[in-house]
């Protein structure tokens, strides 16, 4: 600039195009910007005495546009603005810098930014004014998207629930949003320029600081759980993500994104603390038993250290429950899992009911013969219930690692044979596992004890057998037939449990259990496949007798929600015998709407007069028939005659015990609904029973 104020001093009064020539050769003719060079005239007036080629394109002056001045060859209000700006040049005599916006002949908008730099004469007066005006729309409108974008972020940032801190590479704190302040309560002046590090427990530290240093390396990293200290001094936990922060590709910081799940977190330890512990008493439970003795095994091998596992039974706790009620026995429970944590260098565990097991690591039989001496003194003292004074008694078995067992389920079935050795000899003392043990407990008693707690123990199931239509050979009904696997005893035939339980009364407990499963299969099936598929079970003589029968099979219908027809009560001839009796409960079952059935048809007596009598929906022919239809002719025609029977009837006819193809070849020819037995399956749990039949038939 102080070359142009040289070349237009000596200049002056040189012809214009001289000016004109060797201002292009400078600058002119090499620059963008548009360039106008103005003559101040007297009265405050501007001519143009020189303008550049983006100027004069800009301002669409004309050719003769030399000499004239701003108002002679400009719009009015352009003009205007233009006077006022150099008005005030000759006023402040130097350089002033101003924006304005106009409207080009194309229509688009365009801002400017203009610089009039004055040109003095010798007597220090404003000569002439140099104006040079740079197109700024590009760079405006990214400076506005850049603002607009930094709003956005900060938006992001600052509406966000989670808490944010942005940190330099050495954890300084150098922003935070509104929700890290209320997350931390320290506010944002109190965390900045403060290290990440002094929010969280000392603890916490080093795998934060590890989290860190892979971000500095462009990782952005996810699901650090740590914690980080409130103003008030409790601890939150938080969920931590970090991302790198990046400029012109390099790492200059990292965000910090941090989520409070410490009611997650106290959500999580409730339920770990339900599935490891028994509700009751707050004691472990037999799933955090299974685990310590697996671990317990794997440290004593490594060791070749010994431990004790010592399973407790309350004696006459039923008959103290009974009396009682339960309220109170749940309160007993409760005293006797108190009064055995208080052992020390132990594990208390409750199996289920009046049962606890006791795990005592590194210890011999001497040690652990003391520690139950310990435990039977202490059983010695009373207990106090609603003010009145009980005595209860353990019995204590024993089983030892590795001598007695070298797994869980070994060293606690042997516990268990311990145990019901004390039972056996008189209760309330303890004895050790002895491998002559092996001979399983097989008599009445013992059976009894155990199948008492089977449904406890979960130890029932019930499996499927399904009814094939002959004529179809598709599936749409099953047979339920109950089992037994016992934890001591492994499984056990129904031919031997299920008369035990016709004679202690335990078949009233197990019956509703089999009625609210049996529901609950046709629930699930019913849902799963959307088709009407029915299961018989079978109700005993003894269920007939119950009183609430109808009640228990009506509230298991309506728990599951099913449709009534599906569920087939299957009845012996015996159960039918006391007509009186068994006629109005039959009556009332169809009024519920089940479907009824008759097991084992033509073995017992009157049969007719019961088809007769009662609301029949399906006969079964009973297995004896259908075994020699082949070979004898009377069982043949009294198997035909059955089927021709129940057909004229209208009820279904279902064979059991078909076991070859010649045999259904027979019933098919005799026009038999349905078949059942080995032929096409034995009785099959639940999953089987769907991958074989169902999903063959009904999902398409």
């Amino acid at each position: 600039m102080e070359k142009l104020q040289e070349i237009l001093t000596t200049q002056m009064n040189s012809p214009t195009k001289k000016v004109e020539g060797i201002i292009l050769d400078i600058i002119f003719q090499h620059i963008n910007d548009m360039v106008y060079i103005m003559k101040v005239e007297a009265g405050t007036k501007f001519s143009y005495l020189f303008a550049n080629k983006p100027g004069l394109e800009h301002a669409n002056l004309p050719s003769n546009y030399k000499g004239k001045t701003l108002e002679e060859v400009l719009p009015f209000n352009i003009a205007y603005l233009l006077q006022q700006e150099y008005e005030k040049i000759l006023k402040v005599k130097k350089t002033i810098v101003f924006s304005d916006e106009v409207i080009l002949p194309n229509g688009e908008k365009m801002m400017g930014e203009s610089f009039l730099t004055p040109v003095f004469d010798e007597n220090n007066e404003v000569r002439y004014v140099v104006s040079v005006t740079r197109d700024m729309t590009e760079a405006i409108i990214e400076k506005q998207r850049l603002i607009e974008s930094e709003q956005r972020y900060r938006s992001i940032v600052d509406h966000n629930l989670d808490g944010i801190l942005t940190i330099n590479l050495k954890g300084m704190i150098l922003e935070v949003n509104p929700a890290c302040s209320k997350l931390t309560g320290l506010s944002e002046k109190q965390q900045k320029n403060r290290s990440i590090f002094d929010l969280i427990p000392e603890q916490d530290v080093a795998a934060l600081k590890s989290l860190i240093l892979k971000t500095t390396k462009g990782f952005p990293i996810e699901t650090l759980d740590c914690r980080f200290v409130h103003r008030k001094g409790h601890y939150l936990t938080v969920h931590i993500k970090t991302a790198p922060v990046v400029v012109n590709t390099e790492i200059v910081g990292i965000y910090v994104i941090i989520r409070d799940i410490s009611e997650q977190a106290k959500n999580a330890e409730t339920i770990k603390f339900m599935a490891f512990h028994d509700q009751l008493t707050g004691l472990y439970n037999r799933r955090a038993l299974l685990g310590d003795l697996d671990n317990h095994i794997i440290e004593a091998k490594k060791e070749r250290k010994k431990f004790a596992l010592l399973s407790i039974d309350l004696d006459r706790f039923k008959y103290l429950n009974d009396t009682l009620g339960h309220i109170l026995g749940d309160e007993i429970l409760k005293q006797v899992a108190n009064r055995l944590s208080e052992f020390k260098h132990c594990k208390v565990y409750r199996q289920g009911g009046d049962e606890f097991i006791i795990l005592l690591p590194e210890t011999d039989r001497q040690k652990v013969s003391r520690f139950a001496q310990g435990i039977l003194l202490k059983f010695s003292k009373s207990f106090y219930l609603s003010s009145q004074e009980y005595y209860i008694t353990p019995s204590i078995g024993i089983s030892m690692y590795p001598n007695d067992g070298n797994n869980a389920e070994t060293l606690i079935k042997n516990a268990d044979e311990a145990l019901f050795r004390v039972k056996e000899k008189g209760k309330a003392h303890f004895q050790f596992y002895r491998s002559e043990m092996n001979s399983i407990l097989k008599n009445v008693v013992e059976m009894e004890t155990l199948l008492r707690k089977a449904i406890e123990r979960d130890e029932l199931s019930l499996h499927y057998q399904p009814q094939v239509d002959l004529l179809t050979k598709r599936v749409n009904s099953f047979e339920a037939l109950l089992r037994w696997n016992n934890q001591v005893l492994g499984p056990i035939s129904p031919g031997e449990f299920i008369p035990l339980a016709e004679d202690t009364g335990l078949i009233i407990p197990i019956g509703n259990w089999v009625v609210d499963t049996a529901c609950k299969q046709i629930h699930e099936w019913s849902e799963k496949y959307k088709q009407d598929l029915r299961i018989a079970i079978n109700i005993s003589p003894k269920q007939f007798q119950q009183y609430n029968l109808l009640k228990i099979i009506q509230k298991s219908i309506e728990k599951y929600r099913i449709n009534p027809k599906l569920l087939e009560i299957e009845i012996t001839e015996g159960a039918m015998q006391d007509t009186t009796d068994t006629a109005p409960i039959l009556s009332r079952l169809k009024d519920l709407g089940v479907s009824i059935s008759v097991d084992d048809f033509g073995t017992g007596y009157s049969s007719l007069n019961y088809l007769k009598q009662f609301p029949i929906d399906v006969l079964k022919i009973d297995q004896s028939f259908v075994k020699d239809v082949l070979t004898y002719d009377k069982d043949a025609a009294i198997t035909t005659t059955i089927i021709h029977l129940g057909r004229s009837l209208g009820v279904e006819v279902i064979a059991e015990g078909v076991e070859n193809e010649e045999q259904a070849h027979f019933l098919l020819n005799a026009k038999c609904h349905k078949a059942q037995g080995y032929l096409y399956s034995k009785p099959l749990p639940p999953a089987e029973i769907e991958k074989n039949f169902l999903e063959e038939f009904y999902i398409k």
